[in-house]
């Protein structure tokens, strides 16, 4: 598995693989190409179309 980080363009948060977003319903080792297509930054709200790779 690649472990590529992706950044919110607007708030900074940093969606990493190995640590998911458990809170949300996202265990770690999913990929970021691999998130729901409603899956959204979970600080600010915004779509995985404003995350940029790290």
């Amino acid at each position: 598995m690649e472990n590529k980080k992706f950044v919110c363009d607007v708030c900074g948060y940093v969606y990493d693989p190995q640590v998911g977003d458990v809170d949300n319903g996202i265990n770690p080792v999913v990929s970021f190409e691999d998130l729901p297509d409603d899956w959204v930054c979970p600080l600010c709200g915004v779509g995985k179309d404003e995350f940029s790779e790290e």
